[in-house]
């Protein structure tokens, strides 16, 4: 049996040219730039609103800055200080998770997309324990035991709670990011050639940490 080797070149050609037409449809509705720039925009927002919170706390630290400074003599140190270095390796598992799938490692990328999240929920949890202790004492705000406080001290614990719960409710956020990214990883949704839902989760992630280590010195490190 003889084949015609031009015939099938050219059929070669057909399929390639099928291919790269269907490459090529799915790249127009893969706007990277707009992506990019529309996170970066919803970022802003989130800058504002946090800031907003932080200038709302600068305001009343100068009004009340003893009982400030005693309220946060309460605080926990060790504990924010272990919840900053989780989020701090968070960031860099974050980072490298887009390294690897730019190398096209993509266990590689999952198993940092998995330690990222094994941190975020260790810093939920000793979240939980560090308010639940605060509770169990009476500091909160409305308790009995704040009736008798003055009233610098109550706003210093009310900003810590609402800042630190917000806080928290972005931890949350931002964990469910990553693991749908971690769901379009598996799925080959996300590539080497297409990562920008990965860039985008792992910015909203590095902003999250990024607001923790200006809450960390203001409640934890006023003296």
């Amino acid at each position: 049996m003889i084949v015609n080797q031009s015939d099938s070149n050219y059929t070669d050609d057909k399929t390639c040219d099928a291919v790269g037409s269907h490459t090529d449809n799915e790249n127009k509705h893969y706007d990277i730039v707009g992506s990019r720039t529309g996170m970066w925009l919803f970022l802003y927002t989130e800058i504002m609103l946090f800031g907003g919170l932080f200038v709302l706390y600068a305001a009343y630290y100068r009004m009340y800055t003893a009982d400030f400074t005693g309220a946060g003599k309460e605080l926990d140190i060790l504990m924010g200080s272990i919840n900053t270095v989780m989020l701090l390796v968070s960031s860099f598992a974050v980072a490298a998770s887009i390294t690897a799938i730019q190398k096209k490692s993509r266990k590689v990328a999952l198993a940092f997309l998995g330690f990222a999240l094994f941190l975020g929920a260790m810093f939920l949890v000793n979240k939980y324990f560090e308010w639940g202790h605060k509770i169990d004492l009476g500091i909160f705000p409305n308790s009995p035991l704040m009736e008798d406080s003055s009233h610098g001290r109550v706003l210093f614990f009310s900003l810590y709670y609402t800042i630190t719960a917000l806080h928290a409710i972005h931890i949350i956020i931002g964990m469910t990011l990553l693991a749908v990214t971690m769901a379009f990883i598996m799925t080959d949704k996300v590539t080497e050639h297409k990562y920008v839902l990965l860039e985008n989760a792992g910015l909203y992630w590095h902003l999250v940490d990024l607001i923790w280590i200006f809450i960390f010195p203001l409640f934890y490190l006023i003296y």
